[in-house]
């Protein structure tokens, strides 16, 4: 059975108490926090495997890269992929741009269109900029209604453009907005785009198949689904890796290299230059086996939980105006909100001397708040460790918003 209460106990850092209370973290949309076992998998790996990957012929060495490869085969089949389409990266802001240089400075040129939407996380707004910047492509952007969903009939206008590719996020990191990728995926590549998915906010809440969503690549962060910073994955279909060009060259990535040319390792070693981070592949492997015992179906049904609790009681805030869409089916992980004549900054300072750690400011969604008309916003988002203690807790924190600022 899910009990939230047992599991925030797998979680050192939250038995910490902060100025005499205990920690309310509602900041996992940033980062989220991570399980003594994740923990404990890193420091083994530390203490008895640690060694460089691939070229050292002696035992640390090849225990070292059994890891790394073995890492790879479990989170490729965790998301239906296969090992040799799956690339280690730092992030996901590293797997777009990976994709953005690799693939986007070769393959587009002059007028060529890169639809993206006005929801997106500036991760996978920026690096289209600026391939547009050096090509001559251009970036438009499929318009967010005002409950904070994609306008369909809008998506359907822009790929009349004939879009090369199409870059969306599958769960909007500012609103919780679950978009209806799939659909939107098959519409793209009947017009002959190619599509990249943002799923960093999708991967700690819900299961995911890259073969039933049928992009061409998938990117995520380790660290927002109970992992290390540090590691993260770009997963792509093989036949487009196979033609793309790397993105970072050096050491680990060539097959031969002379004085005037060098030539390239196979999948996935092509795109991963350098020393590895072997430890935190191993940290996310132990994130999968523990989101895997709980049950990704249980999270997804804690987190509608959540959201529904969430929606409902801090709607009964006074002065407190929720973004994005009311209906928890459409949302995962989040809600964000204004609150009336207080900027979201000075209601975070407040939410943190009562022990609640929220985000404030745009949440690298600049275009989506001047979308919305909104400023800055406050964002609560969850995790498996969750309870309802917590959302009661921030709903007494906001009603000392209204002592301090009388608002």
């Amino acid at each position: 059975m899910f009990e939230p209460e047992e599991i925030r106990k797998d979680f050192p850092i939250l038995q910490r108490k902060i100025g005499g209370k205990e920690i309310v973290y509602l900041d996992s949309g940033a980062t989220s926090q991570k399980p003594k076992q994740v923990i404990e998998a890193i420091s083994k790996y530390y203490e008895t495997n640690n060694a460089n990957v691939h070229r050292g012929a002696h035992t640390l060495g090849d225990e070292s890269t059994q890891l790394l490869e073995e890492a790879r085969e479990t989170i490729a089949k965790w998301i239906g992929g296969k090992s040799e389409e799956v690339i280690f990266v730092r992030n996901t802001t590293e797997a777009i741009n990976l994709v953005a240089y690799g693939w986007g400075l070769d393959n587009l040129k002059k007028d060529d269109v890169i639809l993206t939407t006005e929801m997106e996380h500036h991760s996978n707004i920026v690096p289209w900029q600026e391939v547009a910047r050096r090509t001559g492509a251009k970036v438009e952007m499929v318009k967010v209604t005002s409950e904070g969903l994609l306008d369909q009939d809008n998506y359907k206008d822009k790929l009349k453009l004939k879009p090369k590719l199409v870059a969306m996020v599958q769960v909007s990191n500012a609103l919780g907005t679950i978009n209806p990728i799939v659909e939107m995926t098959k519409q793209a590549h009947k017009i002959g785009a190619l599509v990249l998915v943002d799923g960093a906010q999708a991967v700690p809440h819900m299961k995911v198949d890259v073969q039933k969503i049928g992009c061409d690549w998938y990117a995520f962060s380790g660290h927002k689904m109970l992992g290390p910073m540090g590691i993260g994955v770009l997963w792509g279909k093989k036949e487009i890796l196979n033609k793309m060009s790397p993105f970072l060259t050096g050491g680990g990535m060539i097959s031969e290299v002379y004085v005037d040319h060098s030539t390239w390792t196979e999948l996935p070693e092509k795109f991963e230059a350098g020393t590895p981070n072997v430890a935190g592949a191993v940290g996310l492997v132990s994130a999968i086996e523990y989101l895997d015992r709980l049950g990704i179906e249980n999270v997804r049904e804690h987190d509608k939980w959540l959201t529904v609790y969430g929606l409902q009681l801090i709607a009964g805030v006074e002065g407190v105006e929720i973004l994005g869409p009311r209906d928890a089916e459409l949302r995962s992980g989040s809600i964000s909100f204004t609150y009336t004549g207080v900027h979201a900054h000075d209601v975070a300072t407040v939410l943190d001397s009562q022990g609640v750690m929220v985000r404030s400011g745009y949440h690298c969604t600049m275009p989506l708040h001047n979308k919305l008309g909104v400023v800055a916003s406050v964002r609560v988002s969850f995790n498996v460790y969750t309870t309802k203690n917590d959302i009661d807790r921030l709903v007494e924190a906001l009603l000392e918003v209204k002592k301090i600022f009388g608002k």
